[in-house]
Formats: structure tokens, sequence, C-alpha cells
């Protein structure tokens, strides 16, 4: 029989708080050396044009979508099995034991193993090769960097002690909080709320959407 994770005893926290024990893991220290590298870059290379201010506007606006499509499709994937063989991505894995103990520190941060086999990779690789000029694509790195990073922040803030205490965070707090304690099927978005789930129709009325008995172990089979 499993054991359900002890609950964490929750205690006031304060932003200091929070941030001395966010810098204790390292994707903020990963994605923040990129960031650094990626900023010294584009310095060192110039070549500013109006063109460079299109990247950020669009980062901007298409990121809550790349958030839905990488929760939905990556982290909520389903292990399948090919021949001998089980597709069992490790994000999708940690995913799954975040969402067993969503207050476990270490399990709410992109693992560090995927940052550095191909999540930074990638983005390094696409900020080389996917643009016409290379000062274009260093201003797409050092924009993805910082909406890592954001992402990487918001993420670890909501599943800490640290009370919203604006509307607008309030508003991404609720969101992410009902993913994980009401309904793991609706709103995918961390960093935003009521933007892609909105558009994706993964945005219900919390009122009208009933508690999952699998929010809390994905992809178990619902009791009759």
């Amino acid at each position: 029989m499993t054991t359900a994770p002890a609950r964490t005893a929750r205690k006031k926290m304060t932003l200091a708080d929070a941030g001395r024990q966010f810098a204790k893991h390292p994707s903020p220290w990963m994605i923040g050396t990129v960031l650094v590298v990626a900023v010294s870059a584009r310095i060192i290379v110039g070549d500013w044009q109006i063109t460079d201010a299109l990247v950020p506007l669009a980062i901007l606006a298409l990121f809550p979508f790349f958030e839905w499509m990488i929760h939905v499709f990556v982290l909520h994937w389903r292990p399948k099995r090919i021949g001998r063989f089980t597709v069992d991505p490790l994000l999708s894995r940690e995913h799954r034991a975040h969402h067993v103990d969503p207050r476990s520190i270490p399990l709410i941060f992109i693992p560090w193993k995927s940052l550095a086999t191909w999540v930074l990779p990638l983005a390094v690789g696409i900020a080389l090769l996917a643009f016409p000029r290379l000062p274009m694509g260093l201003t797409f790195l050092v924009c993805i960097a910082v909406a890592g990073l954001g992402y990487e922040w918001t993420h670890y803030l909501i599943h800490t002690d640290y009370k919203p205490k604006t509307g607008v965070y309030r508003a991404i707090w609720r969101n992410h909080r009902n993913h994980h304690y009401k309904n793991e099927h609706y709103w995918f978005t961390v960093t935003s709320s009521g933007t892609a789930d909105r558009v994706l129709h993964t945005y219900p009325d919390p009122a009208d959407v009933e508690n999952s008995p699998t929010a809390k172990n994905l992809h178990a089979q619902s009791p009759a």
C-alpha cells in the first residue's frame, strides 16, 4: 500500500524568504547563465534594428500558448508502450510526481537534466539557426531566457507559503491552484490567467467543474 506524502506545515513567508529558497536550486542558475551570456553576446554583436522589437512582442503574445502546449502534450504525457520500450520522458515523470506532492519544492522546478540535455541546447539552436539575422536570434535567446526565469519563479512562488498581495498575482495563483487541487484537465497556463486557457477552452468557471479524483494521480483510473 502506498503511503500518502506527509503534509508540510505552512508558515509565513516573505518574498525575500522565497528568493533565498529559489536561489538554492539549479534551474534558475542554469537559465540565468544562458541569459547573462545571451545579453553579453547581443551587446557585443550590436546591429540594432527595429525588427528586433518584434521578437519580445511575439514571445509575450505566444508564451502562454507555448506553456499550454508543453503542459498538455509533454508534462501530462501518458506513458506509451512501443514494443519492449516505454516512452515516458523525464519531464513527464517528474510532473506526475509534482501532482502527487505539489508542495515538494524540488519537484516544482524544471529538471536540470532536461535543461542540460535538450531544453537549453534547443533554445540556443533555434537562436542560432532559425532567424535571418544573428542579432535577432540573440534577442530571441535573451527574451526566452527571461520568460523561462519568469516561469520558474512564478511556478515556484505559487507552490510556496507566500500569500498573494496583488489582484494580478492572486488570479494567476488561483488559476494554477485550481489545476492542482480541483481538476487537472483545466487551467494549464502558469504565468498568466485566462489567456491561452480561455482561447483553448480550458478556462471554465470553477463552480461548474467537479473535483477530479485523479488531480494528484495523473492518468490513474477514476473510481467507478
